[in-house]
């Protein structure tokens, strides 16, 4: 008998980037284009920069292929946000970045196992020596994502627009 993947454990997930990416699909450049605050990245940074560390987490540093199937093949070193202000995503750009980034977070949820999640993963780049497991690069991301969906909520909700419904 196979040991079974950790899909199980995160059967949200899918469903949620499904709703971010309604969402996106239907915002204007001008409401991309709006910024929590004066401080703060405009929508459309964000949800690429959320995009893009799911390649970096996954990718960059848990190992995980796939990140040439996406815009972000140097996430370490080239995201919307953290490197990047000038050149702005459209809406469509997003939802496909979301897209291309999620099916490396599918291929994680139907490959990792249990046991998988205790790998320990040693980087020595990125500001210093350090390890973290496989479950803990995952869980960062899902928690990323979510710290995200949430903001993006938090500036839609403002702006009288549809939100990213994770209770439905």
């Amino acid at each position: 008998m196979t040991e079974r993947t950790i899909r199980a454990a995160y059967r949200v997930w899918p469903e949620y980037d499904r709703r971010l990416r309604e969402v996106v699909a239907g915002l204007t450049a001008e409401q991309l284009a709006i910024q929590p605050s004066p401080d703060r990245w405009p929508l459309w940074a964000s949800i690429g920069h959320l995009a893009c560390q799911r390649v970096f987490g996954l990718c960059d540093v848990a190992g995980e292929p796939g990140a040439e199937t996406t815009p972000f093949p140097n996430a370490g070193f080239d995201c919307p946000g953290d490197d990047d202000l000038e050149h702005v995503w459209s809406a469509e750009a997003l939802v496909e970045a979301l897209a291309s980034t999620f099916r490396i977070i599918d291929g994680c949820l139907d490959r990792w196992t249990l046991a998988m999640l205790d790998d320990e993963i040693r980087i020595d780049d990125w500001g210093g020596d350090w390890s973290r497991t496989r479950g803990d690069m995952l869980a960062r991301t899902f928690a990323h994502d979510m710290s995200h969906i949430t903001e993006l909520n938090e500036t839609l909700g403002r702006a009288g627009l549809r939100q990213v419904d994770i209770w439905e």
